[in-house]
């Protein structure tokens, strides 16, 4: 059985040259246009229809996991926080998918350490994020969790060149 990593690799290897600059576009480079694939399609030099199809083979073949935007999460108003727990692996499944429910989780990772599942929550207010810690708490019986809430904001553009 292959894992994650060495199976990105097989995916990558797969790509062929048009896949790539449809890669390389859309990652900062996403028309906010009636037509999308359109504006694509035309700036790389295909039909809509095959970009369309290469981005839904790209998708099923789990090179893409999501399109989306990101967005300012502080500028909309909304406030994060990094979390560690110490989750014990007979409660992880279960921790997991708790925390995996709430809307407001970007990021959910397991780590080689004591604190053993980090992830980001984002909400409208420190209080809201306090609210949900407590609720994931009553929820897992995972009761070591820190809240570690951003004091200054780094932010970097990263692309990933294929």
């Amino acid at each position: 059985m292959q894992d994650k990593h060495s199976e990105g690799k097989e995916n990558n290897l797969l790509l062929d040259e048009m896949d790539r600059m449809i890669l390389n576009e859309i990652q900062s480079h996403f028309p906010i246009e009636a037509r999308p694939y359109q504006v694509l399609a035309e700036t790389l030099g295909c039909s809509e229809e095959e970009v369309l199809q290469r981005v839904q083979d790209l998708k099923d073949r789990d090179v893409i996991r999501r399109i989306g935007a990101n967005c300012n999460s502080r500028k909309l108003g909304y406030t994060s926080t990094l979390c560690a727990a110490k989750v014990p692996s007979r409660l992880m499944e279960r921790f997991v998918e708790v925390v995996n429910s709430y809307m407001g989780v970007t990021h959910n990772y397991r780590r080689d350490h004591d604190y053993n599942i980090w992830f980001t929550l984002i909400a409208p207010s420190k209080e809201k994020i306090e609210r949900i810690l407590g609720e994931i708490v009553e929820l897992t019986q995972v009761a070591e969790i820190i809240s570690l809430p951003a004091e200054r904001l780094f932010k970097i553009q990263v692309d990933f060149e294929v």
